[in-house]
């Protein structure tokens, strides 16, 4: 998910797909990339605390990068976005898929 060109943009489209596509709250599962640091898996894991949140981590062949998904129950697109958001500020290097 490249948010570069027009991030606002991108996520008015991503909600619009999202209403169209699920019944909410619905479950949503994120996939991130990061390079492969526990604290940046730390800080992707703790923004989902509390919300009951399924969470596997990945490492790569070479161990360079980590993916993380995370299955989680949310209530609405809004939300999904708030979390890409919230992420894509507080981790650096992630990539969200």
């Amino acid at each position: 998910m490249s948010t570069e060109k027009n991030p606002e943009e991108f996520y008015k489209k991503l909600k619009d797909q999202l209403y169209d596509t699920a019944l909410w709250p619905s479950e949503y599962l994120y996939k991130f990339i990061v390079p492969s640091n526990k604290q940046k898996i730390v800080d992707i894991e703790s923004t989902f605390d509390n919300l009951g949140a399924v969470i596997k981590t990945t490492e790569s062949k070479k161990g360079k990068y980590t993916s993380v998904s995370v299955n989680v129950t949310m209530k609405n697109p809004e939300a999904v976005i708030e979390k890409y958001k919230e992420i894509a500020e507080k981790v650096e290097g992630v990539i969200s898929l």
